[in-house]
């Protein structure tokens, strides 16, 4: 079985076809999936998609480039959302240095109560890290140094530096579609020598369509495609990525309870 531990079926092009969009990722052997938050204040709606199906489950937090929308929301707001039986995960909260959709400093503040709430909860956090390498391992060192906390650096699209510092503090890296991307080379490298019990798969739908979908809308049924290029830079099979990836998934989602 695999799991899509990151997508988004709250946005329309996929809630508009959901009973399609989950039928399609059954046939691909798609046995849960994360529906993840980009604003708290819609948790609402991506909370009621996780109640009413079985497979599916959510998180609770403010994507970066929404954090000067959100600053109002509070590290126990957070906090008591994050109770709901369905919700296993905070974020997906970090940093966007490509577009600075919001403030950098938003962004921090935004992050640093997101591991906050990580830290005070258990549950894992979701981690958005694009172009801000330095900062991203500056702010997770210093915060680890506070206590720990379960973090997951997902749609890993950052530098092999990155990676091996998240992995150093405890961390687990998400791999997307973009490792199937024939310009993706270093993120390759990262998918090879990233230890099988800290790695996990995902689509980040309805973006970055995995090869040979690109350009296309993104649905979790298409991570299969993501296990099949994880497996051929590691040297397995699909089987073995998908054992191992749900495996890793159910440790650090550790809220999940598969039927």
């Amino acid at each position: 079985m695999l799991v899509d531990s990151h997508c988004h079926l709250d946005f329309d092009v996929l809630s508009a076809d959901l009973d399609g969009v989950l039928a399609r990722a059954k046939e691909n052997g798609v046995g849960a999936m994360v529906t993840i938050s980009t604003r708290i204040k819609r948790f609402n709606a991506i909370r009621a998609i996780a109640e009413i199906h079985d497979n599916i489950w959510c998180s609770v937090g403010t994507h970066p480039h929404n954090s000067h929308e959100e600053l109002d929301v509070s590290i126990e707001d957070i906090v008591s959302l994050s109770s709901h039986p369905k919700c296993v995960a905070i974020g997906e909260a970090g940093l966007d240095y490509h577009y600075d959709s919001s403030p950098r400093a938003a962004q921090a503040e935004g992050f640093r109560n997101h591991i906050a709430a990580s830290r005070e909860t258990g549950l894992p956090l979701v981690i958005h890290a694009r172009s801000a390498d330095d900062d991203m391992i500056a702010i997770l060192e210093e915060e680890t140094g506070k206590g720990p906390f379960p973090f997951v650096l997902h749609c890993f699209s950052s530098g092999a530096e990155l990676a091996r510092r998240g992995l150093a503090l405890g961390g687990y890296v998400s791999f997307s579609g973009i490792v199937t991307f024939k310009n993706a080379a270093e993120i390759q490298d990262v998918a090879r020598f990233v230890p099988e019990d800290r790695f996990l798969v995902e689509t980040d739908a309805p973006y970055l369509a995995p090869i040979p979908h690109r350009g296309k809308t993104n649905e979790p049924g298409y991570v299969r495609h993501t296990a099949e290029k994880v497996a051929e830079l590691r040297g397995t099979t699909l089987q073995a990525v998908s054992e191992q990836s749900t495996a890793n998934f159910l440790r650090l989602f550790n809220k999940v309870q598969l039927s």
